[in-house]
C-alpha cells in the first residue's frame, strides 16, 4: 500500500505556530482557516517548514486556536507515529468542537504539514516518495446560481475559460426552466443531491421529482450524495443509475465505504474528512484494487491545503471531474484571466504541495 512507502519516513519537528486565513467565497460566506507551519532542520543547517490547513468550518474554532496552547508536538518521529501522537492528545485544547468531523479536519492540517515537512528534510517530493508521477490535473468549477437561481455566473465563467466543466448543487428552484437553461449553457460533469448532510446550512431534502429531473437532464453526470428515503428508493433501484451514484458526506474512512448500500462505482475523495494519510492511502487502494473511480473534492482551503488536494488527484485520479479548481475559481469577483483545465503539477522542489 502506498502508505507503506511514507509511514517510516522520519520527519524531525521543532516548533509549532498557526496563522489564519481568510476570504469571502462564492458560496456567499467568509471562509476562514487555519494554517499550520511545523518547522526543524534541514540539510546545511536550513530551517524548514511543513505547512498543512485546518479547514474546520466554524469560525470560532479558529479563533479560539489564537490563544490557546497547543499539545507539545516537538520531537523526532516518523510519519506514522507522529500520526499517532496525534491520536493521544486533544487538538481544540478550547473546547470541544460542535462536530466531531472537525477533529479529522484538524489532524489533517497537521499531518499534511508533517509530511510536507518530512518530504523536504529528505530533500523529495509525494511522487518520488511513492512511486508515481505527476500528471495534468482535470477539474470542474463548484458554483451555486444564486436565488433565484440564475445562470450568469456560468456563462460568464464559460467566457473567460471556454473549455471549463462544472459541479452544481440542484436545489428544489431548480423547476424545468432552471435545469434546461443549466443544460443548454454549460457541461455539467458532478450534480450534487446534498441529500446526506444532517444539521448543515447546506441540507437539501430529498425530492423525487428534483431527482428525476436533473437525472434525465444531464445524463452523463456524476450524482453525488442522493438522499436514500422511501420516496427515491425506486428511483435507485435501477443498476444504470446506480452506476452514476457517487458518496462524499458519508466518507471518513474505508469502513464508511464498505458499509454504503450497494457498493459504489464513483467516490469523492476530500483528504480533510478522513484526518489521517493511512486513512486516505487505504481507501484509494481500496478503490483502485475495486475499480471505483475517484475524484477530488475540496473544502474551500485558502491555502496550501488547496494545492495539496490537488496534489493527490495527480497522483491518484488525474482524469476524471475534480472539484478541486484554482483557488482563483471560489472568489467571488471572476477574474479576466483563469488558469485553465487541466492543472499542470510543478515538478520541482520538494514537499507536498506547494
Amino acid at each position: 500500500m502506498d502508505y507503506e512507502r511514507i509511514a517510516d519516513l522520519p520527519v524531525t519537528i521543532e516548533s509549532v505556530s498557526t496563522s489564519q486565513l481568510e476570504a469571502d467565497t462564492t458560496s456567499d460566506f467568509a471562509r476562514v482557516t487555519t494554517l499550520f507551519s511545523l518547522s526543524g532542520p534541514g540539510e546545511n543547517g536550513q530551517v524548514r517548514t511543513g505547512e498543512g490547513e485546518d479547514v474546520t468550518y466554524e469560525t470560532e474554532e479558529h479563533r479560539a486556536l489564537v490563544d490557546a496552547e497547543l499539545p507539545a508536538l516537538s520531537g523526532e518521529y516518523t510519519i506514522d507515529s507522529f500520526s499517532a501522537r496525534l491520536g493521544d492528545v486533544d487538538l481544540f485544547p478550547a473546547g470541544a468542537p460542535d462536530r466531531e468531523e472537525f477533529r479529522n479536519y484538524r489532524q489533517w492540517g497537521l499531518e499534511s504539514a508533517a509530511l510536507d515537512l518530512a518530504l523536504q528534510q529528505a530533500e523529495t517530493d509525494l511522487a518520488s516518495a511513492l512511486g508515481r508521477s505527476f500528471d495534468p490535473v482535470r477539474f470542474v468549477t463548484s458554483t451555486r446560481l444564486g436565488d433565484p437561481p440564475s445562470t450568469d455566473r456560468l456563462e460568464k465563467l464559460r467566457e473567460r475559460v471556454p473549455g471549463v466543466e462544472f459541479k452544481l448543487d440542484p436545489t428544489p428552484e431548480w423547476d424545468d426552466a432552471v435545469v434546461e437553461a443549466v443544460a443548454e449553457t454549460v457541461p455539467v460533469r458532478i450534480l450534487d443531491l446534498k441529500g446526506q448532510y444532517e444539521g448543515t446550512d447546506v441540507d437539501v431534502p430529498a425530492d423525487p421529482e428534483l431527482y428525476r429531473r436533473v437525472l434525465e437532464a444531464f445524463p452523463d453526470a456524476v450524482i453525488e450524495d442522493p438522499a436514500l428515503t422511501e420516496e427515491t428508493d425506486g428511483i435507485f433501484a435501477d443498476p444504470a443509475i446506480r452506476s452514476r451514484v457517487s458518496w462524499d458526506a458519508p466518507i471518513h474512512g474505508l469502513e464508511d465505504v464498505e458499509a454504503l448500500p450497494w457498493e459504489p462505482d464513483w467516490l469523492n475523495i476530500k483528504p480533510s474528512r478522513f484526518g489521517s494519510l493511512e486513512s486516505v492511502l487505504e481507501t484509494i487502494a481500496f478503490c483502485e484494487d475495486r475499480e471505483i473511480r475517484m475524484y477530488g473534492g475540496g473544502q474551500f482551503e485558502l491555502g496550501v491545503g488547496r494545492t495539496q488536494i490537488q496534489t493527490l488527484a495527480s497522483l491518484f485520479y488525474p482524469e476524471t471531474p475534480n472539484d478541486v479548481a484554482p483557488r482563483a475559481y471560489n472568489v467571488p469577483e471572476i477574474a479576466d484571466q483563469l488558469p485553465a483545465s487541466p492543472l499542470e503539477i510543478p515538478s520541482e522542489g520538494a514537499g507536498f504541495g506547494w
